[in-house]
């Protein structure tokens, strides 16, 4: 059973007196385990169908199913909450909050889940350790290199237990290392764990690790490709 359901999925927005149209119909299904790349040149709507897909934004038409719920159907206060306990987010800018460690990080979002302390406490560890950085768990952002904070990123994506994560051009801001680095993380956990990815990218890196590549020009799939693994 697919975990994500689009359906003639329509979005336009207005730039000056012109509008533009960032998805044209888009149909696609996601199911549960996916290691998958949306790519195309700099607007065809990649960013566009993702942020639709994580509640960040609405459509103009069409449907999307998460399971059983349909998310544009929902109301500002419940799409929050369906966000907090369903999705993860994988961002370019980290998008870490300063002022807090790594644990600290990876923590808050179940603190705000209202999970008990000694399980969120437990669960940080566990995943900072899974990403490599039981060591730095007490680090705070700027004492990070880029390629360490995407990996906080990535533990506290995870935290929530999502139904899956969304990664928006997760690689952009990283050197070749730390790309590899967090792109076999990542790998890792899809295949041992079943943790369903899928990012907007224009890296050729995110590309070859990717088991399903869909294309997108001017808002429309134009191919879906799924790779031997």
């Amino acid at each position: 059973m697919s975990i994500i359901s689009i359906e003639d999925l329509k979005k336009s927005y207005r730039d000056s007196e012109v509008a533009v149209q960032a998805l044209n119909g888009i149909t696609l299904k996601f199911d549960k385990g996916e290691f998958a790349a949306i790519v195309g040149p700099s607007g065809s709507g990649k960013t566009t169908l993702l942020n639709m897909i994580g509640g960040l934004d609405k459509p103009d038409s069409g449907g999307i199913m998460i399971g059983e719920v349909d998310i544009t159907k929902l109301n500002s206060r419940k799409l929050i909450d369906f966000r907090l306990k369903n999705i993860g987010f994988v961002f370019q800018s980290y998008n870490l909050i300063p002022v807090l460690t790594a644990f600290e990080n990876v923590e808050f979002i179940m603190n705000l889940q209202g999970v008990k302390r000694e399980e969120r406490q437990k669960r940080a560890v566990g995943l900072l350790e899974a990403v490599g950085l039981g060591e730095r768990i007490h680090s705070r952002p700027s004492k990070l290199s880029g390629g360490q904070q995407q990996r906080v990123a990535v533990a506290r994506s995870l935290a929530s237990r999502p139904r899956f994560i969304l990664a928006d051009e997760p690689t952009a801001n990283l050197d070749s290392v730390s790309t590899q680095n967090l792109l076999e993380i990542m790998e890792k956990l899809n295949h041992e764990e079943q943790i369903t990815f899928i990012f907007s990218t224009h890296d050729q890196r995110v590309v070859n690790k990717a088991h399903r590549v869909i294309v997108l020009e001017d808002g429309k799939v134009v191919n879906d490709v799924f790779k031997n693994v």
